[in-house]
């Protein structure tokens, strides 16, 4: 299988390499706002779980479970609308296997931290559980 030149060449980043670099600005986002980071891309064990981006600790406590979505442009309703009902639910899921290790969970919410070309949007309780 022949690669384009920029492809071999390096020259643009992959996918992972894009997601990476989204969810480092959100980070940053997120620490300067006060928020301390957790946990970075938490994962379910197993086949069919889910995954949490971010799990960030809120000055007043509460435990914050953050999705990042980056779209180069708002058509289709952009990046915040991009997070499905299904990928809600799988968030959700990770985030109560989260919640095991602790023996009183603290009051949690559920953000979004959208990446579009006009900037950086910060949806806190953008979604919540059944």
């Amino acid at each position: 299988m022949v690669f384009p030149k920029w492809r071999a060449a390096g020259n643009s980043p992959t996918t992972k390499q894009t997601g990476d670099a989204a969810e480092e600005q959100a980070l940053r986002h997120l620490q300067r706002a006060g928020l301390r980071l957790l946990e970075r891309n938490y994962r379910t064990p197993g086949r069919g779980g889910g995954e949490i981006d971010l799990i960030m600790g809120a000055p007043d406590g509460t435990l914050v479970f953050v999705e990042v979505r980056q779209r180069a442009s708002s058509h289709h309703g952009g990046a915040a609308a991009s997070i499905s009902v299904q990928k809600q639910r799988r968030i959700i899921f990770a985030a109560r296997h989260y919640l095991l290790r602790w023996r009183e969970p603290p009051p949690c919410r559920f953000d979004v931290v959208a990446l579009e070309a006009d900037g950086v949007q910060w949806l806190q309780s953008a979604f919540f559980t059944d």
